[in-house]
């Protein structure tokens, strides 16, 4: 709360500053540095509070890698290739020296203990699809912000009641993000004096995607409320950035583009198009993942394939919905012209 103000007065006297364009939202030269602030507060809490065992000091090391690829793109602007390079070393020191990943898919289609060489390529996948989710939900006021508020304390929550000597101080890392983000989001609801920046995002999304990790092996060592159905229930707390990164790949890829092509046709967008304002769009996609949360717990005993099959059902739906709205809309679009 006390960093932002002066990263927005430094930014605007260094020119700094993210200037609107064909594909974003605001409309006012604003700074994106508010990930500077968030990783500072984080850092500094986590640093000073918590016990740094079983992979949380090299979590730190990944987070400060992925700060300065951040901070780069935020400053000169960077390709995909090198910022899949940063994560790709992030994502190598959990994974190798610290034996952060996924060992087993709780008997999911049958499979429970993973071969190493599989383990290794399904958390590398995992990371870097939840980094980049978190890093494309990034595009209204104070959204990325709420959806890594509500995950990580959903993750926070299971870390303290149930984490043990293996896995209580994930607990730590859940608080001092969550602390992070609201002194951040103080500043960065509509309409937003700072935006988080890749800086932010892609620390956020890789904090998020360790707890996720450490969440489902959680159910598969400890044998948390959720025991086997674990990694269905993780599918359902990041609900909200997995949906709207794969139905945006899946669009971008159908009509012959890259996925990382950016375009507005991120769910945000198209809920925006409908007539909700940035705050209830903010808002809805909250209360949205909120939903989704509170059933995959409290049915978590139907197993993970039966959760996995109600949220891929609910993805269906929601697309067909925002596509036939979206074809609506452009149909009244060309007949008022």
């Amino acid at each position: 709360m006390f960093a932002v103000p002066s990263i927005v007065f430094i930014a605007h006297l260094k020119n700094l500053l993210d200037t609107p364009n064909g594909r974003t939202v605001h409309q006012s030269l604003t700074p994106r540095l508010g990930g500077v602030a968030v990783f500072a507060g984080f850092m500094s809490a986590l640093t000073i509070f918590a016990p740094l065992g079983n992979g949380v000091k090299e979590l730190l090391a990944g987070c400060i890698i992925l700060f300065f690829v951040g901070l780069k793109d935020d400053l000169v602007s960077i390709s995909v290739a090198k910022k899949f390079v940063g994560q790709l070393l992030a994502t190598g020191v959990v994974m190798i020296m610290a034996d952060v990943r996924v060992t087993s898919f709780q008997g999911i289609l049958g499979i429970y203990e993973l071969p190493v060489g599989l383990s290794y390529a399904f958390t590398f996948v995992m990371i870097v699809g939840v980094t980049n989710a978190i890093n494309l939900i990034d595009g209204l006021d104070g959204l990325a912000g709420t959806i890594v508020l509500i995950t990580s304390g959903t993750f926070g929550y299971y870390f303290y009641r149930y984490g043990g000597p293996m896995f209580s101080n994930y607990a730590f890392v859940s608080v001092c993000l969550i602390g992070g983000i609201l002194g951040f989001l103080r500043y960065n609801f509509h309409r937003a004096s700072i935006f988080m920046g890749d800086t932010g995002s892609l620390v956020c999304g890789f904090i998020v995607s360790i707890l996720a990790i450490q969440f489902i092996e959680l159910g598969n060592k400890t044998g948390q409320p959720f025991s086997s159905a674990a990694p269905a229930v993780t599918l359902g707390v990041l609900f909200v950035p997995l949906f709207d990164t794969m139905r945006v790949f899946i669009l971008r890829m159908a009509a012959g583009h890259s996925p990382f092509s950016p375009d507005k046709n991120h769910i945000h967008h198209r809920i925006l198009a409908m007539g909700f304002s940035q705050i209830s769009t903010v808002l809805l996609l909250g209360l949205l993942n909120v939903v989704v949360i509170l059933v995959v717990i409290n049915f978590s005993g139907l197993g993970n394939l039966l959760l996995m099959g109600i949220l891929a059902a609910v993805s269906i739906v929601l697309s067909v919905f925002l596509g036939v709205y979206q074809s609506r809309a452009a149909r009244r679009q060309v007949a008022s012209s």
